[in-house]
């Protein structure tokens, strides 16, 4: 079966040999080569170039988000096995959000495939950051459609949730947790410096958070406000597990 589908995929790039070379950085990086390169195509291809639901990036788009909800969301009750349905539901709008997309867009220079109208405003930062998450979803899509889900999780996986980390940095620690306490009845918490260490250009914060005298683990940060957060992240994962 191997050799057969060597044999279509060689015939395929003498009859799209433009698109093969136009997408062969793209696959290199995904490391994934697509049996059927038009749903690339269809992948990049924006509004402006085709209003058929079929030739736009439109339709792969709303597959990739549901794709792209699924895998995290696995990822996430792995991660967290203890986690409830609030703490992984915050945790995947972080991961899913337009920006964080976007800039998962943007390391992959992914707006270098899109074809689009001149018309289209490119050089507005707010359609260019939409555009950039569009097909990141969209390329997910494609990759659904033509593999299955294996090769979409793992570029999910080499993507979206390698980088987790970055998109949980925008999350607001510390006024979730004041919403936790105040949900539940508790004081509200009380944040501790520690230790502050290193020279004034370069300096490390630790602070712990203390609520009803129960003392959590410590969190770091480069400045006063990160190291909050860091704390507020560790007592509201405590107290939720």
């Amino acid at each position: 079966m191997a050799w057969l589908i060597r044999i279509i995929s060689f015939f395929k790039s003498l009859l799209f040999p433009a698109s093969v070379n136009r997408f062969s950085k793209l696959t290199k990086i995904l490391g994934y080569r697509f049996n059927k390169i038009e749903y690339l195509e269809q992948a990049f291809t924006h509004r402006s170039i085709s209003s058929e639901p079929r030739g736009n990036y439109e339709r792969l788009e709303f597959l990739g988000d549901a794709v792209i909800d699924i895998i995290i969301s696995r990822e996430l009750m792995r991660y967290y096995p203890d986690g409830d349905e609030g703490l992984l539901t915050k945790k995947r709008s972080a991961l899913v959000q337009q920006s964080f997309l976007s800039k998962i867009g943007n390391m992959l220079n992914i707006m270098d495939y899109l074809i689009v109208e001149p018309n289209v405003d490119l050089n507005n930062e707010k359609v260019v950051n939409k555009q950039q998450a569009n097909l990141v979803e969209a390329l997910v899509g494609a990759l659904y459609l033509d593999g299955g889900i294996k090769p979409a999780k793992t570029v999910i996986k080499n993507t979206i949730w390698k980088y987790r980390n970055e998109a949980w940095k925008t999350i607001n620690y510390k006024g979730q947790l004041i919403e936790y306490c105040h949900a539940n009845g508790i004081n509200n918490p009380k944040f501790h410096v520690v230790n502050v260490s290193g020279p004034d250009h370069q300096k490390t914060f630790e602070i712990h958070v203390s609520i009803n005298g129960d003392q959590y683990p410590t969190g770091i940060g480069t400045d006063k406000k990160t190291a909050e957060q860091s704390a507020a992240q560790n007592a509201l994962e405590s107290l939720i597990e």
